[in-house]
């Protein structure tokens, strides 16, 4: 959403009374250059050029586009697109900023928006911007089609200021940034990494809160959804970019941690797929939204960061066939042992909505101690967000009328509260014992991964057992 190196500096800007405070991983301020435009312009060119994009320019104009790049690349599961629109404007006769337009795009469909097949907007052609390039009206038009040799067919997408990337730019190319740079309470430490080397996708608002070392954050989820795991990623990866080791935890059987592992520091080859999807936990009888092609996603993603330098581990802590409080005591001994060597890293252990609850007892059993709750009194820093998301679809497994167990697509209701992602806190913990909530937009179901035979989870791939049970 490649660090071999972190490096801790504080974030101090102080130009003639600018100052950025940040919130989380992003900043809630622009970065205002005490030059004008005509001497910044030549040096933000220069930024982007080698930071190994390409571009095109507007004639006569302080704006530039750049060309599509690919992150993940090789990768049908995890790979994606983005581009920059960059633009500088003046703040007066000797001052200017910039103003920075994000764009990605991926063949996986987690972020498609409602509508995204149809081409809205007006004309964007100008005078002075004849190709009307920029504009929604050119960015929708060319979604209709393919991006060269990368084929990319524009059916999910993200549009959205980037203003961590244009502190970023600001940082490296403000000629007097080093002079007037000072200790401030009012400018936390930020990490700065590789400038544009990975990326992350759009910063997601009020997850640095909480994704901080020693934490452990237990994220309740909708299963079988692309948006959960797609959030995860991100998550994961925008912490990691800030020098915050991140270990991720998923409710997948434990008996699959070597392989997990195994995977994670392979080069993710069919062989090193297939010794992965051989566990009998991808080929379950009752799939349940664990073991998805969303699911496959985050798990390449990861590894894909961890093959750039970036600290990413993964860990399996459901404990089947235990049942009920057993199952619930057996997660929370799990987590607990990986918080206890991991006091130094940021834990994100996704889970059902029921196992991260805080409080004691369910309608149908009010003895019920949910694995959020045991941990809570084990163990400091433990926030539990329950997820949050607009209507769409899932793939759920639920009893039907012959009380037999269906597992299909079904429809999900939620609440509109936007597209972009972001973590919202209470004032403490709410009935249900959750601290906040995590939003992931509206929701799209994620298939069976192996069931649905997507690459590199199909079943040519990977050899089927034939006489061992799924768990």
């Amino acid at each position: 959403m490649r660090r071999m190196a972190f490096g801790c500096v504080l974030l101090l800007v102080a130009l003639s009374g600018c100052t950025s405070r940040f919130i989380d991983f992003a900043p809630d301020e622009e970065a205002i250059y005490e030059q004008p435009i005509d001497e910044v312009w030549p040096m933000v060119r220069t930024y982007f050029i080698e930071n190994g994009f390409t571009f095109r320019e507007v004639p006569g104009a302080a704006s530039l586009e750049t060309e599509w790049r690919q992150e993940f690349a090789g990768s049908k599961v995890a790979a994606y697109w983005h581009r920059y629109l960059v633009s500088a404007k003046p703040e007066g006769p000797h001052r200017c900023k910039l103003v920075i337009t994000r764009t990605s795009r991926s063949v996986n469909k987690a972020l498609k928006a409602a509508g995204s097949d149809l081409l809205w907007g007006v004309d964007g052609r100008t005078l002075d911007n004849p190709s009307g390039m920029g504009s929604s009206m050119a960015m929708d038009a060319e979604a209709q089609q393919s991006w060269g040799d990368n084929n990319i067919v524009g059916e999910s997408q993200q549009t959205a200021r980037d203003m961590v990337l244009e502190w970023k730019v600001f940082r490296r190319v403000s000629p007097v940034l080093a002079n007037n740079a000072r200790k401030s309470s009012a400018t936390p430490d930020v990490v700065v990494l590789k400038d544009t080397s990975i990326e992350c996708g759009l910063p997601i608002l009020g997850l640095g809160k909480l994704a901080r070392p020693g934490n452990v954050v237990l994220l309740g989820e909708l299963h079988g959804t692309q948006e959960v795991p797609h959030f995860i990623a991100q998550s994961a990866c925008q912490a990691a970019t800030q020098g915050i080791p991140v270990t991720v935890g998923l409710e997948v059987p434990d008996a699959n941690q070597a392989r997990l592992e195994t995977f994670l520091a392979s080069e993710g080859k069919e062989d090193d797929w297939a010794k992965l999807m051989e566990s009998p936990f991808w080929r379950s009888p009752y799939p349940d939204g664990r073991n998805s092609e969303g699911v496959v996603y985050l798990i390449e993603a990861l590894r894909k960061l961890r093959s750039q330098g970036l600290d990413v581990k993964i860990f399996a802590y459901d404990r089947p066939p235990l049942e009920g409080d057993a199952r619930e005591e057996a997660m929370a001994r799990k987590v607990m042992e990986v918080a206890g060597q991991s006091q130094k890293r940021a834990l994100l252990v996704v889970s059902g909505n029921l196992h991260p609850r805080q409080v004691k007892g369910l309608p149908w059993n009010p003895d019920y101690r949910p694995m959020g709750h045991r941990l809570a009194s084990l163990l400091p820093n433990v926030f539990s967000l329950d997820v949050a998301y607009n209507s769409g679809s899932a793939w759920i497994c639920a009893l039907n009328k012959e009380q037999t167990l269906d597992c299909g697509v079904k429809p999900a209701k939620g609440q509109d509260n936007g597209d972009r992602y972001f973590v919202q806190l209470f004032d403490g913990k709410n009935a249900q014992g959750y601290h906040g909530i995590f939003y992931v937009g509206a929701v799209s179901a994620s298939l069976p991964a192996v069931q649905h035979g997507v690459e590199p989870a199909g079943g040519a791939q990977a050899t089927i057992p034939s006489a061992e049970p799924s768990p």
